[in-house]
């Protein structure tokens, strides 16, 4: 079904809106995919905040004038054939971690691919994707991460502080039982 001119260029508007927007965006094969598994796939993204929207490549080509990936020939020459969109907002890996575990299934391994990725100004092949973005902590572990990272010092330099109250207590309670086998 062919798209009016007005319908294409909302279309263009909207994913040039989701690439200004987004952290990261995963482009996707998904030749093959049963309805009932684009909508389960579908329904993945949303639980993680990502947009997921099929798009033909000349309107993606369009949408991304004026943003960093504007006549990027790598990401033009990932534009061939079914193109499915999944972008991420908040956490860069959301989409890549979706992805990656939706692809656990051998069956549908088969019938998605990953063509690539782009985070910030980066461009990801799909292997990349899987192994480096979809790996990537999101906020809340990154946080936690941070946060282990800051708390060593002080929990080592308490620990050093208690080792001398330690070891003398330890050692009174040794003398204290030489006496007692003594009597």
């Amino acid at each position: 079904m062919s798209l009016t001119k007005a319908a294409k260029t909302e279309q263009v508007n909207a994913v040039h809106d989701f690439f200004s927007r987004s952290t990261a965006a995963v482009f996707v094969d998904f030749k093959g995919l049963d309805v009932a598994k684009v909508t389960e796939l579908r329904a993945e993204f949303r639980k993680v905040g990502v947009d997921y929207r099929v798009v033909k490549n000349r309107l993606v080509k369009l949408a991304l004038k004026g943003t960093k990936f504007e006549k990027n020939k790598e990401l033009e020459g990932y534009l061939k054939g079914p193109t499915a969109i999944a972008w991420s907002y908040e956490d860069p890996s959301a989409a890549a971690k979706v992805l990656k575990s939706f692809r656990q299934d051998p069956e549908i391994s088969e019938k998605i691919n990953i063509k690539c990725g782009v985070f910030e100004k980066t461009i990801l092949s799909g292997n990349r994707v899987e192994s480096e973005l979809a790996t990537m902590p999101n906020k809340d572990e990154a946080r936690a991460m941070l946060l282990a990272q800051l708390q060593a010092p002080a929990q080592t330099l308490l620990r050093q502080l208690n080792a001398a109250g330690q070891k003398c207590v330890l050692l009174l309670e040794a003398r204290k039982r030489q006496l007692e086998e003594n009597q």
